[in-house]
Order: C-alpha cells, then sequence, then structure tokens
C-alpha cells in the first residue's frame, strides 16, 4: 500500500490536500527480511509505518535472551517513538521478517506538523492512544490469563498472525515457551 492511501483512511486526514503534503514529509524506503531497522540502544528519532511486509520488535536482556514486544503486519503504525525510545536512544530492537516497504519522520517534524495542523494532530494522537491501549492490553494479558487464554486472546486480537509470525516470536509475545505454545496450539 501507499503511504497517501494509507493515511486517507484516517477520517482525520481524508482531506486530499492536506494528506498529499503530509505524505510529502516521509520517506520510504524498501528493506529485506531479517533486516534491522533499528537496534536497541541505537539513536532513534523516527516514527515509522510498515506499509507492505512484517515487522517484529524485540528487547535484548543483558544476557542476550531476545523478548518480543510487538508484531507489525503493514499497514500499520510501529509504536510511537515516545514509547520505545528514550534520551533519544531506541529501547528495542526493530527487524523486518519478511521484506516490506517503511514510511519514516523525524519525531520533531511531526511534533512541528501537529503543532500547525490539527489534523495531524487528531491523527498522531489518535495513533498514539491506540498503541499505548495496545500495550496495555497485552500487560493486562501477560499479568491476568494462563497460557491457554493467552493463546485465545492473541488469536482474537491478532486473527492470522499465527501464520504470519514465527512461532518462537509468538511464544515469546506470550511470555511462555515455544514447546508450550506448540502443546496449546495442538490441544
Amino acid at each position: 500500500m501507499d503511504l497517501r492511501t494509507f493515511l486517507m483512511q484516517s477520517p482525520d486526514l481524508s482531506q486530499g490536500d492536506l494528506t498529499d503534503g503530509f505524505a510529502a514529509e516521509w520517506t520510504t524506503t524498501q528493506v529485506t527480511a531479517k533486516a534491522d531497522i533499528v537496534r536497541q540502544d541505537d539513536c532513534d528519532t523516527h516514527e515509522i509505518i510498515v506499509l507492505d511486509g512484517h515487522l517484529a520488535s524485540t528487547i535484548c536482556d543483558p544476557d542476550g535472551k531476545e523478548v518480543c514486544v510487538g508484531l507489525y503486519v503493514g499497514p500499520s503504525v510501529v509504536t510511537p517513538a515516545i514509547a520505545r525510545t528514550r534520551m533519544g536512544r531506541s529501547l528495542v530492537s526493530i527487524t523486518a521478517t519478511t521484506d516490506a516497504k517503511i514510511a519514516r519522520i523525524d519525531s520533531d517534524r511531526l511534533t512541528e506538523l501537529m503543532i500547525a495542523s490539527e489534523p495531524i494532530r487528531d491523527w498522531a494522537n489518535g495513533v498514539l492512544r491506540g498503541a499505548l491501549s495496545q500495550k496495555a492490553d497485552r500487560e493486562w494479558c501477560l499479568a491476568a490469563l494462563g497460557g491457554a487464554d493467552r493463546l485465545a486472546w492473541f488469536r482474537e486480537v491478532y486473527p492470522g498472525f499465527e501464520d504470519i509470525f514465527n512461532h518462537a516470536l509468538i511464544a515469546s509475545f506470550l511470555g511462555i515457551t515455544p514447546v508450550t505454545l506448540s502443546r496449546l496450539r495442538h490441544s
């Protein structure tokens, strides 16, 4: 999907001229499967939209163990920078799990555009609310549900993702082992 078409899906950005100007502020890039878009602790000052393809967001602990904290299927917005960076450094790694097309804009530039344009501000605030709501839902799932219920929640909230993403990533995202996920999928 092209960026303009994606942006036009929002009622906040349904004005063609405004959307054309806003889309022109973004840079689109093709990335290959397994390519890092950003690594944990790297400088990261961009907002990211995945237009086509699939991305995964992970956190690596000091011992090298990776935990999946986000799965993205284009077209969708990656968790906003305010929720995945601190002091200009990425708290997560974002990797393409397939060939993908992404769009980026500098976070400060987006803030300038939000100040200048109410529709862009409304769109961006809606994106942030949606991302924070998704994060809160996942936290609730991990804290309150057992393995079988986590998988049921995942299937409801992320339909079709089981067929798209590596099951080790999904298990990590759900806070269970790959062996447990396999058992739950076949029970």
